[in-house]
């Protein structure tokens, strides 16, 4: 996440919410770093991912908001399950539950994988922000249990017929993968329509989702995001 960002698109986002740069403008960096500055206040949140971007930073580093090209999206009705999953979806090894643990599912992605650097893009800032929209009910988590302990989940925000996901953790084998599937699995039911995975992921390939361009994805989520669904829904 290193890049020179003197040449870089920078504001006050403050109440202008609507003065995110146009996503054309990202071509000047090929990962589609976007813009700097502004705050992560629920309002700011909602617009960028209701326009396809996201932030994504550094402890130390200004607010950074991405728009990548090629996006990386999951149909719920596609995700594909190997037969070492399938096994274990059939033997119910964990209890699946949603919006019970969410800063506790937040605050496991945060922490160092093995193998990893041992920084991470969840600051406490970030955790602070997305707690606020889960209060709101726009941001939500799904959880994996093994006899009473959370060993997996994911969690994402949600507009309309979209669930933007941001980041999903594993303490034991297959948990996220489980998360994933129930998501699509009972996404599907409630209404939502895309899975936004953000960039290119061989891990998340191999489970089905696909790349598609920016552009794209921004004509989906105009028609998307304005899709209600069921009032059930993570509940």
């Amino acid at each position: 996440m290193n890049h020179d960002l003197d040449n870089l698109y920078s504001f006050g986002l403050g109440d202008r919410v609507d003065q995110f740069p146009p996503l054309i403008t990202a071509l000047s960096y090929p990962d589609g770093l976007l813009a700097s500055g502004g705050d992560l206040e629920p309002k700011t949140l909602l617009t960028a991912y209701s326009l396809g971007i996201f932030p994504w930073f550094e402890e130390g580093q200004p607010i950074l908001w991405w728009s990548p090209n090629p996006r990386l999206v999951l149909y719920p009705g596609k995700f594909k399950k190997s037969r070492s999953l399938s096994k274990t979806l059939r033997k119910n090894v964990f209890n699946i539950s949603f919006d019970t643990a969410f800063s506790e599912v937040m605050k496991s992605c945060s922490l160092p994988r093995i193998g990893k650097s041992q920084s991470s893009w969840i600051t406490v800032k970030m955790i602070d922000a997305y707690e606020q929209l889960h209060r709101q009910g726009h941001a939500h988590s799904v959880e994996c249990w093994r006899e009473g302990e959370l060993v997996g989940g994911l969690y994402g925000v949600s507009i309309g017929g979209v669930f933007f996901g941001e980041s999903m953790f594993s303490l034991v084998p297959d948990a996220s993968k489980v998360a994933l599937a129930t998501l699509c699995s009972i996404g599907k039911s409630w209404g939502y329509l895309l899975i936004d995975c953000q960039v290119e992921s061989s891990h998340l390939l191999s489970l089905g989702a696909e790349k598609i361009a920016r552009s794209t994805f921004s004509e989906k989520l105009e028609i998307f995001t304005q899709i209600n669904i069921t009032n059930t829904a993570w509940q």
